[in-house]
């Protein structure tokens, strides 16, 4: 059971994969929690999620996040299905394939990519993954602000998932490294401008995950042992270990540690 008090927590991209996993951990501790996914195409995936969990209270939400109007809605919904939003974690993102490219990924290297499609790309990258939080924080954040928690729970806590592509560089993937590196900075100036609300605000940075999102790293033989060899554990990252690190940076007693971005990518790059 949980240790403190039951919050309202709203998980993006949560149908799968991270997301999923920290929808249950926060579950698991006695929080009620939004199960967001994108749209119909993922409906029975979040719903699967949603009878998962353990505790009550729980909901699923749909949003394109990035549309901002959706964003808006979702918001909105969330803090009526909750009473009040006291943890967003802004876990979804996308890699986006070029609309004429048979990449099986979304590769986009500069040279090898029509301008047509590298425009789409980071057109579509960027409003998911950098414009829709940011705009979802906005959401959120401010009835942070106006709604009084409950007794006993930490004001808010935001938190976002980026990537160590932020700071090694992507260079097939660019438009996905970029915006997670401007979630990051987003999430600091965030930590500053909120602190005096009493919200907290931190990133966490990780390496491979073993996700659908990344299989394409652990496609065959030969790509696995490259992925794994990158780490000095020679493994990659469970969602469920990204998921307890999400979840301890969002504890009441994790204030101090606003406006950090936390590397956990199992030594496999180092600043």
């Amino acid at each position: 059971m949980s240790e403190h008090p039951s919050r309202g927590v709203l998980v993006t991209g949560s149908s799968r994969g991270v997301g999923a996993a920290v929808a249950r951990a926060f579950a698991a501790a006695g929080d009620r929690v939004v199960v967001h996914h994108r749209g119909d195409a993922s409906r029975e995936r979040a719903d699967d999620v949603l009878a998962s969990l353990d505790g009550s209270g729980h909901t699923r939400l749909a949003a394109d996040l990035s549309d901002p109007a959706a964003v808006e809605r979702l918001a909105a919904e969330a803090h009526e299905a909750l009473g009040r939003v006291d943890v967003l974690v802004n876990n979804a993102a996308m890699i986006v394939p070029p609309g004429s490219s048979s990449s099986r990924r979304g590769d986009h290297p500069l040279d090898a990519t029509s301008y047509a499609d590298w425009v789409e790309v980071w057109e579509r990258t960027l409003a998911t993954n950098l414009l829709g939080p940011a705009n979802l924080t906005w959401c959120v954040a401010r009835r942070m602000i106006d709604v009084a928690p409950a007794p006993g729970v930490a004001v808010g806590r935001i938190v976002n998932v980026g990537s160590r592509g932020a700071y090694r560089g992507e260079p097939d993937i660019p438009a996905y490294g970029a915006g997670k590196a401007g979630l990051h900075a987003f999430g600091q100036s965030m930590a500053q401008h909120l602190a005096p609300h009493g919200i907290a605000v931190t990133s966490l940075a990780p390496g491979f995950i073993a996700t659908e999102m990344a299989g394409y790293a652990m496609a065959d033989p030969e790509a696995a042992e490259a992925t794994r060899a990158q780490s000095p554990f020679h493994r990659v990252a469970i969602p469920e270990e990204v998921a307890g690190a999400v979840f301890t940076l969002a504890s009441p007693g994790a204030e101090w540690a606003s406006g950090a971005v936390v590397d956990f990518n199992g030594a496999s790059y180092l600043r």
